[in-house]
């Protein structure tokens, strides 16, 4: 039996075609993830935000046959080097985890707010108390320093 009846062609997949290429870009998207290990969409980062929806828009495309399915889990690949190249490149070089990360934000210190640093990042008041109660404090006087992180998550030390 041939890769095209099996997988069906480009623009012409019937739904047990559709299936198994369903199959077959699950279990390739988890050996990639797995390969390039644990940090691929650990931290959602905004490098990993994107090339998440990158790839899930790509392998979408040769879920439903409207894009090759050779050429496009080849070219997930190349993506998730990339990702991984990148990654590598910011664990490494300062400047490099920079660009493609970002760096920490510091929204307050000693008690004190910073109003600017919160309205540029959109920081309401409402976002700073529910990182203060999820780091246990009851008002913004109480702490030492409040980070807004490359991640997005608010870091609140006492």
């Amino acid at each position: 039996m041939s890769a095209a009846a099996l997988f069906g062609e480009t623009g012409h997949v019937g739904p047990w075609q559709e299936c198994l290429r369903a199959v077959v870009v699950f279990a390739y998207g988890l050996l990639l993830v797995r390969l390039a290990g644990r940090r691929v969409f650990g931290k959602w980062s905004a490098l990993d935000i994107i090339v998440s929806v990158i790839i899930g828009s790509n392998l979408s495309r040769a879920l439903t046959g409207s894009a090759p399915l050779g050429g496009t889990l080849l070219a997930t690949t190349l993506l998730l080097a990339l990702h991984w190249l990148l990654a590598q490149g910011a664990a490494r070089f300062r400047a490099v985890s920079a660009v493609v990360e970002g760096s920490a934000v510091e929204l307050a210190r000693d008690g004190a707010a910073r109003p600017g640093a919160m309205v540029r990042d959109s920081i309401s008041r409402a976002d700073m108390d529910e990182a203060l109660r999820g780091a246990g404090v009851e008002e913004l006087a109480r702490t030492r320093l409040v980070m807004l992180e490359p991640s997005g998550k608010i870091t609140v030390l006492k």
